[in-house]
Parts: C-alpha cells; structure tokens; sequence
C-alpha cells in the first residue's frame, strides 16, 4: 500500500496534512467567490473535474471531517447575510440557492482532494503534499525517514486491532467508553496510594541527605584533627 493509499484511509494522517494548502494552487488556480474565502459545490466539482454529485457523496460520507475543516451548510439568516455580502453584488454569475447553500473553505477543499479516489486533479494534489512533506524536517527520529515513520505507524495500527480501536476513538468514529463509579473510585484509591508512598519515599530521602551531610560533616573535621 503507497502512502497516498494512508492518506485516502487515514483520518489521523489527513489531519496533520490540512494545513498545506498551498498544494492547491500548485496543481491548479482554485477559483473563489466574491468573499475571497469559499467555493461552492459546483466550484469544487470543477476543480477537481468530477461530476457534483460525486463531490456531495463525499461530503455526505465525511461531513463531521469536512465541517471540521471549515464546510458550513448556510441556511435562514446566515444564508440571506452571506448572500447579501458575497453573492448579490454578481447576480447572474454565482447561484443563489433559496433554502440552503454548502459552501467551502479552502482548507475543507484539500481535504476533499484526500477523499476523492477518482479524480486525476485530487491525485496529483495529494502527491505535490507528499513531495512537500518528504522534502520538509524530520521531527521525529533523525535517522528514520518522515514519511516512512508515518507509513510504520499506519501499518502497525492496520495489524494490531487494540491500535486501531483507539484511532477509531481518536477521530470520533467510535464513543469513548465512561468508567462506572466504582472503577473511577479503585482508581483515586490507587493514585492516593501511588501518592502516599511516594511522599514517604522523598521525606525518607530528606533524611538520608541530612545524615550524609552530618557524616560528611564529621569526616572533614576528624581530618582536620589529625593534621599536624
């Protein structure tokens, strides 16, 4: 599996990659409305030269994901302000939809570029990040490559069911389990113990150190003593 494959299966990876949006100007001029921050669906759809509905499959399958990367869905009064800010000023050139507008940032337009399968534009998107990524500082072990640590980590997580149900918990798609009382209760009683035995542990310690002082103390004057 490459790892433009870990990008398309990886929430946690496609994360820390959100941020370069650079990559979509690289690969081609991103058309914006009038706002100079949003494109609507159909401008995505054209970007990435996919079919619109293809793009709202998308968008429905990863809508928390998307969202969370500046996707909003305009209804009521945002919608009516937007409209009147952004979209009224060039009537016959953007759509004014009358119940609800979906509109993205482009931050939520790379990220569609690491969900669509199908799109030659999306690819080459994905792989100029790649580029970007392996040319970049290695932040984690010196002498391991940045992005062969990533593809280790992804293939441990892939093999190890524990692994991967923790990352199913990290990127929401699965409830964190809430300890019941009485676990929560053995586990203070734990760490009051924990504690207990470590303050023991440094006043025992304090002691030692004022005994080595007073024996350290004795030495040098018994020395003092014996000379001549």
């Amino acid at each position: 599996m490459s790892m433009e494959a870990v990008i398309l299966e990886s929430r946690s990876f496609r994360r820390q990659l959100c941020g370069r949006t650079d990559a979509l100007d690289k690969v081609k001029a991103l058309t914006l409305l009038p706002d100079g921050v949003h494109v609507t669906t159909k401008m995505v759809a054209d970007y990435f030269e996919v079919p619109e509905k293809t793009v709202k499959k998308v968008t429905e399958r990863h809508r928390t994901e998307l969202a969370a990367n500046g996707m909003a869905v305009l209804r009521g009064s945002d919608l009516e302000t937007f409209k009147g800010d952004s979209l009224s000023p060039f009537p016959g050139s953007y759509p004014q939809a009358r119940c609800a507008l979906t509109v993205f940032t482009r931050r939520a337009v790379l990220n569609v570029a690491m969900l669509l399968r199908d799109s030659d534009v999306a690819r080459r998107v994905r792989e100029h990040m790649l580029d970007v990524v392996e040319a970049g500082p290695v932040r984690a072990r010196p002498w391991r490559h940045w992005s062969r640590l990533r593809w280790d980590e992804y293939e441990t997580v892939s093999r190890d069911p524990a692994a991967e149900a923790w990352r199913r918990k990290i990127d929401g798609l699965d409830p964190f389990e809430v300890p019941d009382e009485d676990r929560l209760g053995s586990v203070e009683r734990r760490i009051d113990a924990q504690g207990a035995v470590i303050t023991a542990l440094g006043e025992r310690v304090g002691r030692l150190g004022e005994e080595l002082r007073v024996v350290r103390g004795e030495l040098v004057r018994s020395r003092i003593r014996r000379r001549p």
